[in-house]
Order: structure tokens, then sequence, then C-alpha cells
């Protein structure tokens, strides 16, 4: 086998509460990650020439800074080359967790092409250290998360279709941390807590301050379901018991924005081997 083939889906928070900040300046959390069937895309193959050479569309991401790169480092064996191409489809600044899924997916195929065997634990481990959204994506499940991401607890949810709404603006995780009118003191809730409807998005009222535009998308999209904006902006969801449903409104999305349905999955797809 020369290759593999991931999936590298997005995610939606479904909620999402900031508990505290710990000493170290990272933020404390409760959120519940909803995997999707959409997202990128990564063929990861072997290379006569050793490194990393990435091909992901030109998303202008500095090389040092890419996670895949940083990713791929982490595990290619020092004598080893790989190909790497990134159907890039999850938009950046969005919420959706892109740039974690596509690092997380690297981790996973290059563990799987080069048969090193490294128990998920460890690749979680060396995931958060490229970002706390980065485990999640490693362990495949949808999950209750706390601490700043890393404690994660897997949750079957109900099947459920989203229309995912982008009203095109690029969020930048880092500002909303640090804006000083951020909630960092929500009490922690119960998962029983969460599926009564006692829940929010505490980054939300800080974004929609700054954007508009997420503002309006979520009074569009309410009046439909009950929407609600995922990880930090800018992209807004709504949930719907079936597709057709959930299709109906997304053709109906604003042309100035992008839209799009997707289905709730627990469990990300396995890698295909080429």
């Amino acid at each position: 086998m020369n290759g593999v083939r991931l999936m590298a889906p997005a995610k939606l928070n479904l909620f999402l509460h900031v508990t505290g900040q710990r000493s170290d300046g990272y933020h404390t959390l409760q959120t519940l990650f909803q995997l999707l069937d959409w997202g990128d895309t990564l063929t990861i193959e072997r290379s006569t020439t050793p490194g990393i050479q990435l091909f992901d569309g030109g998303v202008g991401i500095p090389r040092e800074e890419n996670l895949i790169v940083r990713a791929a480092k982490q595990l290619l064996p020092q004598d080893q080359g790989v190909v790497i191409h990134c159907d890039k489809q999850i938009p950046m600044g969005g919420g959706l967790g892109g740039g974690s899924s596509d690092a997380a997916a690297t981790l996973l195929g290059i563990d799987q092409l080069f048969a090193l065997e490294t128990p998920i634990d460890d690749l979680a481990a060396i995931g958060l250290q490229l970002g706390a959204d980065v485990p999640v994506f490693v362990r495949g499940h949808s999950a209750w998360a706390e601490g700043i991401g890393e404690h994660l607890s897997p949750v079957d949810l109900p099947p459920r279709w989203y229309v995912v709404v982008h009203p095109g603006c690029h969020i930048a995780t880092h500002e909303i941390f640090t804006d000083t009118e951020l909630t960092r003191d929500t009490a922690a809730i119960t998962m029983s807590a969460f599926f009564a409807g006692h829940s929010r998005n505490d980054l939300q009222t800080v974004v929609e301050r700054r954007w508009p535009a997420v503002h309006d998308a979520l009074v569009w999209l309410g009046q439909f379901a009950p929407a609600l904006m995922t990880g930090s902006g800018a992209c807004v969801f709504a949930a719907f018991d079936n597709e057709s449903d959930a299709k109906q409104v997304a053709e109906r999305v604003p042309a100035q924005w992008r839209g799009f349905t997707a289905r709730g999955i627990n469990r990300r797809p396995e890698p295909v081997m080429f």
C-alpha cells in the first residue's frame, strides 16, 4: 500500500460554555462536539523524496504555521517522504474545526501508512500540542468535552440534519478569547441539563457585537429553527429532523452567504488504503 485517503470531518459545537481561565492563559470549557458527514479530504502518499510536500489548493497559510505540515513532522520517520493533497472544503475562520481536523487526519494517515501503531492516547496527546480541538478528531467520535478540550467522553447523538450558514467573514479565535467582555465564569452543567435546553455559546455575544453579519445570519436562520453559532464563529447552524426540511431551508440562504446541509455522524469514516 502506497497511500491512504481520509475524510477530515467538520464539527459543530452544539453548545460552548467558558467555565474559567487557567494561570497559563488557556480557557476551560464545556462543549458537545457533533461530527458531520461533510469536510475536507486528505490523500497521503509515500514519496521517494524525503520530507513533506503539501498541495492544499493555495489556502495561503505559511508553511511553518500550517497544521498539516506541523502534524506530519510529529510522526513522519526522518528518512521518509510523503506527498499530501488536501481537498479543502471547510472554510477557514468558520468555527467548523477545519485546521484541527486536517491535523488529526494527517496524524492518523501517516501512522497507518507507515504502520507505526502509535496508541490512540499518544496520538491524541500529540494532537493537543497542535490545538485544543485536535484530540476529538483524532479519536473520531462525537463527544462531550471539558478542560481545554482534552477531556473527552464519547456520545452517541440522535440522527439530525443541519443547515450551516457562513456569513462571509473570517474570525480569529484569539481575538474572541482576549475580548474583555467575554463571559469566563459560566457554571458547569450536566449532560442532562444540556438536553433540557440549558445551554448557549458564550462566545456568540462577543462575535455578534464585532461582526454584525454573524448576527444577521443568526436572525435569518432563526426564522426556521433555533440557531446557534459554532465555535468562535463565523458559521451558524440549525438542526432539523430530516434531510428534506434542511435542504429546503438551505436553498433559501441569501446569495451573499454560503449555505449547505450536512448530516450529524457519531463516528468518522475509516481511512482507505490504496
